[in-house]
């Protein structure tokens, strides 16, 4: 799955224990703008990382999985809870986006060309 949006808070990364560790981050996600909806995702483990590049403001793709499981408390009622697991971020703008070069060269305006050339057709 994957939704596009804006970055609105990037928490730092939390050791829950000694081998886990995690992060959030919130999107806003403004499907109808007067309405935005705030959204949180986790990065687990080695995905941490992939919001060290990203800043409050920035435009971004996050490719996620959803998860759900339930949990029993003491008096056995079950309350289920669904998790938002990111993979793969891309910053559409802002300052984390960089502009690939490319490998060719940029266009030419052929309106711009002088008119007389010698071509026979």
């Amino acid at each position: 799955m994957d939704i596009k949006g804006k970055v609105h808070e990037i928490s730092p990364i939390q050791n829950v224990t000694e081998t886990f560790k995690k992060r959030e981050l919130i999107i806003e996600y403004a499907e109808n703008p007067q309405y935005p909806e705030y959204i949180k995702f986790e990065a687990l483990q080695d995905k941490v990382n992939l919001f060290d590049t990203v800043k409050v403001g920035d435009d971004v793709e996050v490719f996620f999985n959803l998860r759900g499981r339930p949990w029993t408390d003491r008096n056995g009622k079950t309350a289920y809870f669904n998790s938002l697991i990111v993979w793969r971020l891309n910053v559409l703008t802002g300052q984390g986006a960089q502009a690939p070069m490319p490998d060719y060269a940029p266009p030419v305006d052929i309106n711009s060309a002088p008119q007389d050339d010698d071509l026979p057709f």
